[in-house]
């Protein structure tokens, strides 16, 4: 009897160990997660984009006049000094040949003007001989008026005379000047190709700088003819950079001048400090790389400091330039992975005891990395990152070595 009470007891006990076994081999495993730590600090939103810099005054400087240009005596980041510096030498060009119809013409209006200028000649003689007629009765009905032979009105009369005389010689001396000038311009329509060069005098135009600076870009950097109005240099002074980003329009309604910014990506160690100085009020349409049109709006960045850092940066150099949107010092954070829907709202899993718990949470302003939370979180909560599908309130979950 007492054996068979210790077999049985034998029997009870594996059968329990081997129920045990497989329980704990059935029991769920608990889920391997990142976690993070819900932290308080200082918390700002940027709006990061490409930009370039660019000299704030580009002075594009032009031929004056039609003519021969001489080899640039500049070079691309040449000095230069407003009104000293000589940036384009240009020899005017020469008069076309003229055809046989315009010559006629043009020497029918030259003898036209020298017969102008006799005329005038001729009237301002006659003009002069009035006047001295005119002074010489004066003079005599001032020595009668003394002797009370005439009468104050008559001494009036030949005043008046006198004076208009006086004016009628001034008129035909401006008119005489006229039609001289009107001959002058007659010969000048008869002048031909190579009389100027005939006579050695110097024709050429020095086209100078209009600021200090460096020339930026040539042109034109051989001799060659050009016309009127051709850009020939540019140029403007490195010192003075300002950067523009054009940002998309979303993100350009929250950006307000005199807003802080950071310029990096610029090639030197540190970001160099700037503030936007101004958005533009108009969008733009530009088409992405992914072939999406996008609504993009200009915005001008200036430098704060005198650019010692950033000594090397010239005019269309590449930077990255990211805004501060909004800016706060004492906010809830959480990391943006460990966010999801949860019908209407945001929630995560928060690890309680083991255990990942649901928590639907309040947000605002949000980052690449960090989102503000306004309600639902407090700092110190550890958070599940990226949670999967076989996460889900009340689930075991372990640690995973290394999180955060």
């Amino acid at each position: 009897m007492r054996r068979q009470n210790v077999n049985r007891a034998l029997l009870a006990l594996l059968v329990l160990g081997g129920a045990g076994a497989i329980w704990w081999a059935l029991r769920p495993q608990p889920i391997d997660v990142d976690v993070a730590t819900v932290a308080a600090g200082p918390f700002e939103v940027l709006v990061e984009e490409d930009g370039v810099t660019r000299i704030r005054d580009v002075y594009t400087v032009s031929a004056p006049v039609a003519g021969a240009l001489q080899r640039p005596p500049r070079r691309v980041g040449d000095e230069v000094r407003a009104n000293e510096t000589i940036l384009a030498v240009i020899e005017p060009s020469a008069p076309g040949f003229l055809d046989l119809r315009t010559e006629r013409v043009s020497e029918a209006a030259l003898e036209a003007a020298r017969a102008g200028v006799r005329l005038a000649e001729a009237q301002l003689r006659q003009a002069e001989a009035e006047r001295a007629f005119a002074e010489a009765d004066l003079a005599r009905a001032f020595e009668l008026s003394r002797r009370e032979a005439i009468s104050s009105r008559a001494l009036d009369q030949a005043r008046l005379a006198a004076q208009t005389a006086a004016t009628s010689v001034a008129s035909a001396e401006a008119t005489l000047e006229v039609r001289r000038r009107e001959l002058a311009s007659a010969e000048a329509t008869l002048i031909q190709p190579g009389a100027v060069a005939q006579t050695g005098a110097s024709c050429c135009i020095n086209v100078l700088s209009p600021v200090d600076g460096r020339v930026l870009r040539v042109h034109v950097d051989s001799e060659q003819v050009v016309q009127a109005g051709t850009s020939l240099i540019e140029v403007g002074d490195p010192r003075d950079l300002e950067v523009v980003v054009d940002l998309l329009s979303r993100d350009a309604v929250r950006i307000t001048p005199g807003a802080e910014a950071r310029i990096e990506g610029w090639g030197g160690e540190t970001a160099l400090a700037a503030r936007v100085a101004r958005v533009e009020p108009t969008a733009i349409t530009r088409v992405s790389a992914l072939g999406i049109e996008e609504q993009r709006v200009r915005a001008v960045l200036a430098f704060e400091g005198d650019l010692a850092d950033g000594g090397r940066l010239g005019h269309n150099f590449r930077v990255v330039v990211r805004i501060v949107a909004w800016r706060a010092d004492d906010v809830v954070a959480a990391p943006v992975g460990a966010l999801f829907r949860q019908g209407d709202e945001w929630a995560v899993f928060v690890v309680e005891e083991g255990r990942a718990a649901l928590r639907p949470i309040r947000i605002g302003e949000r980052n690449n990395r960090y989102v503000r939370v306004v309600g639902g979180l407090s700092a110190g909560e550890r958070i599940v990152l990226h949670p999967g599908d076989a996460i889900i309130d009340g689930a075991a979950v372990a640690e995973r070595e290394g999180a955060l």
